[in-house]
């Protein structure tokens, strides 16, 4: 006669644990942190509107927000005590020129939210990494804050590309780069 195997039996504890975990990974409920160096998870979505350089609404909501701030750049901003900043408007022209109103790849990174409760993501359109151009054309710092920072040498050789040849922000004197640079987040960026 056969023992009954109850549920305190290890091998049906074990094979129900196989099981569970199985489900988590598939419904997604195991949360979008990539393994380290496997591929990171990624979304579609349509921008609807560009707040700035560096930050777009996208539909429909991630994790039910529609801000998306990108990953590793710092754009000039529009508002604020003194108006908008050196290249802000700049910014925000190309962001809405190559962005709004089309279907982009979102990536996340490791942490999907700023403190502002915003989605962090790489966002792609047009067969790039818009981050990147940002970055190459002047419009943007770079702003590396971990864990977010699968991309910190090609982000930081676009920066040092758009820095050697004085486009954008990199054209300005140095004091008004340094002041831009001074805001608080610890980016620095060439002062």
């Amino acid at each position: 006669m056969h023992a009954r195997r109850g549920r305190y039996d290890p091998r049906v504890r074990s094979a129900r644990a196989r099981v569970l975990l199985l489900l988590l990974v598939l419904l997604g409920a195991g949360g979008c942190a990539a393994p380290p160096g496997g591929s990171l998870p990624e979304r579609e979505a349509v921008v609807s509107r560009v707040i700035d350089g560096d930050t777009v609404e996208v539909s429909p909501p991630v994790r039910g927000e529609e801000d998306v701030r990108l990953i590793g750049v710092d754009a000039p901003e529009l508002g604020g005590p003194g108006g908008p900043q050196p290249y802000a408007r700049r910014a925000a022209a190309f962001a809405e020129r190559r962005l709004e109103g089309r279907r982009v790849r979102l990536q996340f990174g490791p942490e999907l939210e700023d403190r502002y409760g915003r989605v962090l993501a790489y966002v792609y359109a047009g067969g790039g990494m818009f981050n990147r151009r940002l970055l190459e054309r002047g419009y943007a710092q770079l702003a590396l804050f971990p864990p977010n920072t699968r991309y910190a040498a090609s982000l930081r050789r676009a920066q040092e590309e758009a820095r050697e040849a004085r486009r954008g922000l990199w054209g300005l004197p140095p004091g008004r780069l340094c002041r831009l640079a001074d805001r608080g987040n610890g980016i620095g960026g060439g002062c």
